[in-house]
């Protein structure tokens, strides 16, 4: 099966200037280098030529709550630990800052939602917050809280008490998370308010985080639903009239993926993942090319993130229609992960710890692959080959394994693929030869011309090849997910096609873009 970058499944046009396409780290300034500041030097040191941007996750007060930063007391303000907006303007002036608009919560703990524990409806704020009256004033039949699309186990909402009322908020994540009800102006002027603190400093891309529950209506899901959509294009406006754009985080059914990508300027690739673990656990790429044929070619793509790996994006839809992979192919490929990570997959996923996501498997993605290099590098060079703008996370660019440490001490799932490096830590991994032949190919991906052309593909078994053409400049990878190995061929400083093997990248000597 072969083709081409399919063309017309995602947005196109529109005022907002363009980024750069090549590849952005994913980063807690905490977690890698330990502050904002520290975070751009080790961009432009240790890692300088391989980024053109960087996602710097929740940096606001408190970076370190309920949720790792998902959950803003403050979400306009920088947390002074890890810096200020001045030393986000300072990371912006070089690379592209993405930053989180989380737009379906705020903190339990946020100044306003304590006045509506004080003086409950009195509040003035008391109209930003959902609760459960908010939606169901007569009540809820069991048909329809039996109808809400969930996350986690239970239902969505946590008893408080609010001035002298015991009421239910909803908490679509944790208690410590309150949603808000975005049909209140008072949640609007919040959201622009954060907008306007980011781009001010020079954020560009902007994430929304958890916008697929942001609606709440009742006789629905309550996820995806017309006025999420509604809610998002009233957020791409604010951002564009800022300069910036817009990214969209939601993890579902892989047709649902093709639609949301008309409507956003990118859009999550969260099924590349499980079809490159797919496609080394069984040799089987047929998958993956039929997601290639399809596609949006708007995506950010990703082999892991702060979040666990999804399952839901290669699987069923909410009707049950076919996925990209067959139940059984899915039951076979979480058992696998499982099995590759000695276990400790299992032991972070599912019931098996708190704060859990139904659809995800916590894992690092190098565990995944069962700690092999071979197995990493192939995966990490389709990833770059793949048409769209790769990001890395932090842990995956470093080739980090499982944090059981970490994940014994909290009992969070997904802290298994959060390690706090210190700076010792970062040097050491620097120094392995898996993380020098990973950054040889983001160079790569960030530098050779070929990368402003346009791409071909073809699979044929279980062997990929991508193809990229700009002008005279060519790079080529074949890929067979059946031997763990691979081969380069790039357009050198002449014009010369050189061939490379995993084992050789470091010793490419590439042209740059004009």
């Amino acid at each position: 099966m072969s083709g081409t970058s399919p063309q017309g499944a995602g947005r196109r046009g529109g005022t907002v200037p363009a980024v750069p396409t090549g590849p952005q780290l994913i980063a807690y300034a905490d977690r890698l280098g330990g502050s904002v500041e520290a975070l751009a030097e080790l961009l432009r040191g240790p890692l300088a030529g391989a980024f053109d941007g960087v996602h710097v996750l929740p940096f606001f007060t408190p970076y370190d709550g309920a949720d790792a930063g998902f959950d803003p007391v403050d979400h306009a303000t920088v947390d002074p630990r890890l810096g200020t907006w001045e030393d986000v303007a300072a990371l912006a002036s070089d690379h592209v800052v993405m930053a989180d608009l989380i737009v379906n919560h705020v903190s339990s703990a946020s100044e306003a939602f304590a006045d509506v524990v004080r003086h409950g409806r009195a509040s003035r704020w008391a109209e930003m917050f959902l609760t459960y009256g908010s939606v169901f004033p007569d009540g809820a039949t069991e048909a329809e809280l039996a109808a809400i699309y969930r996350p986690r186990p239970g239902l969505p909402f946590t008893a408080m008490t609010l001035g002298d009322e015991r009421r239910l908020v909803w908490t679509t994540f944790t208690p410590q998370q309150v949603d808000l009800d975005i049909r209140s102006p008072l949640a609007w002027e919040y959201l622009t308010r954060v907008l306007d603190a980011q781009t001010t400093a020079g954020v560009r891309m902007v994430r929304l985080d958890a916008v697929g529950y942001v609606a709440k209506v009742r006789g629905t899901s309550c996820f995806m639903i017309p006025e999420a959509a509604d809610a998002v294009a009233r957020v791409r406006e604010l951002a564009h009239e800022r300069g910036a754009q817009v990214l969209l985080e939601i993890h579902g059914y892989y047709r649902q993926q093709i639609e949301i990508a008309r409507t956003v300027d990118h859009v999550y690739d969260f099924a590349l993942p499980p079809l490159l673990l797919h496609a080394f656990a069984a040799s089987d790429l047929a998958p993956l090319a039929q997601w290639l044929s399809v596609r949006p070619t708007n995506a950010v793509t990703v082999l892991d993130t702060h979040d666990g790996i999804g399952i839901v994006d290669a699987g069923r839809g909410p009707a049950g229609e076919p996925g990209l992979l067959e139940d059984a192919e899915i039951d076979h490929l979480v058992e696998w992960i499982h099995e590759q990570s000695r276990g400790e997959s299992r032991r972070a996923t599912g019931g098996a710890a708190s704060n859990l996501d139904l659809y995800q498997v916590n894992c690092t993605f190098y565990d995944a692959l069962g700690a092999r290099d071979d197995r990493y590098l192939l995966a990490r060079l389709i990833q770059l080959f793949v048409p769209g703008i790769p990001q890395v996370y932090y842990v995956g660019l470093l080739a980090g394994s499982n944090d059981m440490e970490l994940l014994e001490r909290t009992g969070v799932g997904r802290d298994i693929n959060r390690h706090h490096f210190t700076p010792a830590e970062v040097d050491a991994a620097l120094s392995r030869d898996v993380v020098r032949r990973q950054l040889a190919a983001l160079r790569l991906r960030a530098g050779h011309p070929a990368f402003g052309g346009a791409a071909t593909w073809a699979v044929d078994g279980p062997v990929l090849h991508v193809a990229w053409a700009h002008g005279e400049h060519r790079a080529e990878l074949v890929a067979d997910v059946a031997r763990a190995d691979g081969e380069l061929r790039v357009t050198d400083h002449d014009g010369v096609l050189r061939t490379a093997s995993l084992g050789d990248l470091e010793q490419l000597e590439l042209p740059t873009r004009p």
